[in-house]
């Protein structure tokens, strides 16, 4: 048994953070239909089940979408809404990802979903909300963290912010709240009956994830400065250093035992009595820190990374290497706990993606399906609702159905 089967998912949300949101669901067996243009896209990468001459390659690849269907439907045609009515009549969720008025203008908005199916919940994910000043305004991942105020804590403390990878409000303010939500309505609907609207923004994801480094500023005001923190790599004993390859190595010694470890692993046992401790936390380092990391900066540059990596870790150091993702991928911890899995596709061979979490013991995550190609359970999905395959074929020349 799936934790999640007998959950049916109408999945408009389109782009990717969405995309990772309805993976995990389904990937513990909520049955997800992608909801997308009758006509379909050339690529598929941003979200879109691929509809070009390599789609069957795209589609076995682009893990987002796996254990989904997919069906073509055009929302703007009135054939096309009165489909997605009936699919929603069934359905337990539907998760969107249009700016604030749009479904409303298609007709498929929570207000009109619930006056057809009271249990439905219903999950909006937008940069700002669906109300308020910025409600409109458009977005990416870069500009949600900057109003959340996370771009500005990264980077150096002098130059520029660091643009991280768009992991932070896309992929985990955005797709693992949205999953949390849906996960929590469900559970709620469990106790009262009904079904719920949930109104999820970037931004505020993004904002949230930064909880444990704002309540010294709601305390008394101290804001914290890029560069300045041990989180920001300002102290020694949590940063990255270069090898005598290249390579880097990443060092975490926040606790006074594992700094004494480092030191004597690297024959430094005068730096011991210079411990990171918690005050230093919204605090720039004493120049004496800046004596200790150039000398270990000329110890790591001794031995490669992978040299440095077996022997730390032999002396219970928080040591990591700081890998590629060629080499990720070959990690034999990585290997160990299944976060590559290996796929048998009935025409391409062998294929890997990365593994399902989180790992449940009696109810675990399983690979069903490969993402689908565009409109390839259009017939399935129409056939189910009653539809003839004449009266299908009719809906695609009318550009209804893809």
């Amino acid at each position: 048994m799936l934790a999640l089967e007998g959950i049916k998912i109408l999945d408009l949300s389109n782009y990717v953070p969405g995309a990772l949101c309805t993976m995990i669901l389904a990937d513990f067996g909520a049955e997800v239909i992608k909801v997308e243009p009758a006509k379909a896209f050339p690529m598929g990468d941003m979200g879109y089940s691929p509809g070009g001459k390599d789609k069957e390659r795209e589609a076995a690849f682009f893990a987002l979408n796996r254990n989904k269907k997919c069906i073509g439907l055009n929302l703007r045609s009135d054939e096309g809404r009165r489909i997605f009515h009936r699919m929603a009549k069934e359905a337990d969720v539907v998760i969107e990802g249009y700016r604030p008025g749009v479904v409303e203008r298609l007709g498929v908005d929570y207000k009109t979903i619930q006056g057809i199916n009271p249990r439905i919940i219903y999950c909006s994910l937008s940069g700002y909300g669906q109300d308020g000043p910025y409600r409109l305004f458009s977005g990416h991942d870069i500009n949600y963290i900057s109003l959340a105020g996370v771009l500005g804590l990264i980077g150096p403390k002098e130059g520029p912010p660091a643009i991280p990878l768009n992991i932070i409000a896309d992929f985990a303010g955005v797709s693992l709240y949205g999953t949390i939500g849906i996960l929590l309505s469900l559970e709620a609907r469990n106790r009262t009956g009904k079904g719920q609207y949930i109104d999820h923004t970037y931004m505020e994801g993004a904002l949230h994830l930064i909880t444990w480094f704002t309540h010294r500023f709601f305390m008394d005001g101290t804001v914290m400065k890029p560069g300045a923190s041990w989180a920001q790599g300002a102290y020694p004993h949590y940063g990255v250093y270069k090898a005598k390859d290249g390579k880097w190595l990443s060092i975490g010694c926040l606790e006074p035992h594992f700094w004494d470890n480092l030191c004597k692993a690297i024959g430094k046992e005068e730096y011991m009595p210079y411990k990171w401790t918690m005050e230093m936390t919204f605090q720039g380092p004493e120049p004496k820190f800046d004596e200790i990391r150039a000398a270990l900066e000329k110890v790591f540059v001794t031995k490669t990374r992978d040299e440095w990596f077996d022997l730390l870790a032999a002396k219970d150091v928080p040591v990591g290497k700081v890998n590629s993702l060629d080499e990720t991928f070959q990690d034999p911890q990585i290997l160990h706990r299944k976060m590559v899995i290996e796929l048998d596709h009935p025409n391409l061979g062998k294929v890997k993606q990365v593994g399902i979490l989180p790992k449940l013991s009696d109810t675990p995550g399983q690979f069903r399906r490969f993402a689908p190609v565009h409109g390839e359970h259009t017939d399935e999905i129409l056939k189910a609702l009653g539809f003839s395959g004449e009266e299908i074929e009719k809906l695609r020349k009318e550009g209804t159905a893809g």
